[in-house]
């Protein structure tokens, strides 16, 4: 019973966390869409080619290499 009440806390957990992610990753989202609005006029062009860059830069940083890529 107590290993039940474990597993039920877990996935309690787990769940919580995957929303938190989603929740943040969809305000990010939404204020995004905002500053292309505002800023450009609507043209993603700009965020969507600084995101990239971004992206590959918060990959590279912390060990130097893009070995998340490797797989794909």
């Amino acid at each position: 019973m107590a290993k039940r009440r474990e597993t039920v806390r877990q996935l309690a957990r787990d769940t919580s966390i995957i929303v938190g992610v989603v929740l943040v990753w969809r305000g990010i989202w939404y204020t995004l869409d905002a500053v292309d609005r505002v800023a450009f006029n609507g043209n993603h062009d700009f965020l969507a080619i600084g995101g990239i860059i971004i992206g590959l830069l918060v990959l590279y940083l912390p060990d130097k290499d893009l070995k998340e890529f490797k797989e794909l």
